[in-house]
């Protein structure tokens, strides 16, 4: 099943140290299947806040990701950014094909009804 590193990074100053980062990310998440699917894009605010900007990065499964962001390759280069962009980052497993959002609302009204 198809896994998500997603990333809520707030503004920072442009920096020599991101913009390796940047240069250097691709090379590390490839191996383990992994790619940009939002990265440098404008975002639409709807409800509450949002700052910064958003990235995501698709994995083959939740394995491949954490693999990904275990590895020696990203390790290295991880403080580039960690020391100018402050941010949050996670990393989720998606839903199957068949995922129907009833069932998780049944699951969630017999819970209600249980003592």
């Amino acid at each position: 099943m198809t896994a998500y590193a997603i990333a809520h990074l707030q503004e920072a100053a442009p920096h020599p140290e991101i913009a390796e980062y940047i240069e250097r990310i691709t090379a590390t998440f490839a191996p383990y299947g992994g790619r940009f699917l939002v990265h440098a894009t404008q975002h639409e605010v709807k409800e509450g806040s949002w700052p910064g900007h958003v990235v995501v990065i698709s994995f083959p499964g939740l394995a491949e990701a954490r693999a990904w962001w275990d590895s020696p390759a990203y390790q290295e280069i991880a403080p580039l950014r960690s020391r100018h962009i402050d941010g949050d980052i996670i990393l989720v497993d998606g839903v199957s094909d068949t995922y129907d959002p009833a069932g998780t609302a049944r699951t969630m009204r017999e819970a209600m009804r249980t003592p």
